[in-house]
């Protein structure tokens, strides 16, 4: 099974279980984990299910993929994709977030890629969040209104920039812009860029190199540490924002013609 073997033994070894434990935990006998890992045996579809969920690892990824210099299960670099775990839990064995506070979010660009940087961020449990791993980012400025500054966005980690749904909102980390929350548009196959969009009119929007992009997480929810004044909720304000943002895309859209 290619790789899978060692990715078995590698991945249980990290997580600090010993063959009886893992056993004990996936309902198998001991003796059908050392044949897996000594690639003695091919394990059926359905432990390959249930080893997938138990890992929270893609099953193609598990196959397909040599996962043997893993030093963490945060994440694992594969090529160009960096994969994360959701393996941070709380005592009822509930996945945590972690929250990039306002001041540590200069130094993210830095330790994005250090488990030891994100094993130090404060975390919290959202009980509603769907399935995949979510992070907490700052938001400052005003270029995403009605979003306010101060605020925090809950996103969930995407491994593949072909994944991004065009209009949809996302943090953005990169080397050149650092961290940003924007609008998002694919532009792969024509430029192998991104477009970039500001909700505030005040903003113009920018392309961004697709090899330039470090890490991208698609908006879930948002976190508001203010109230809104009453004219920012007149329902007027929003559409007439809106209504400009429709116009500016398609602007744009004519110029790549």
């Amino acid at each position: 099974m290619n790789f899978l073997s060692n990715n078995i033994k590698h991945i249980r070894t990290l997580k600090g279980l010993t063959q009886e434990q893992f056993a004990e935990d996936l309902k198998v006998s001991r003796s059908r984990i050392s044949s897996y890992e000594e690639n003695r045996a091919v394990p059926p579809i359905e432990f390959l299910v249930d080893l997938s969920e138990y890992f929270n690892i893609p099953l193609d990824i598990l196959i397909k993929n040599n996962l043997s210099g893993a030093k963490d299960t945060t994440f694992i670099e594969i090529g160009n994709r960096r994969i994360l775990f959701p393996i941070t839990v709380n005592g009822a064995n509930e996945d945590l977030i972690e929250i990039v506070p306002v001041e540590a979010s200069a130094g993210y660009l830095r330790g994005y890629s250090d488990p030891e940087y994100i094993e130090h961020l404060a975390k919290i449990k959202l009980p509603f969040l769907p399935v995949g791993t979510h992070r907490a980012f700052p938001i400052k400025g005003d270029s995403m209104l009605p979003v306010k500054s101060g605020s925090y966005i809950v996103a969930k980690f995407i491994e593949d920039l072909r994944d991004i749904k065009d209009g949809r909102t996302y943090i953005v980390l990169s080397k050149s812009e650092g961290m940003v929350y924007k609008r998002v548009f694919k532009k792969l196959e024509e430029h192998n860029m991104l477009l970039m969009v500001s909700d505030n009119k005040k903003y113009d929007a920018y392309y961004l190199q697709a090899e330039d992009v470090l890490e991208i997480w698609e908006f879930t929810c948002s976190i508001n540490t203010q109230e809104y004044d009453e004219h920012e909720l007149k329902i007027s304000s929003i559409a007439s924002m809106l209504t400009q943002l429709g116009i500016e895309l398609k602007e744009l859209e004519k110029s790549l013609q």
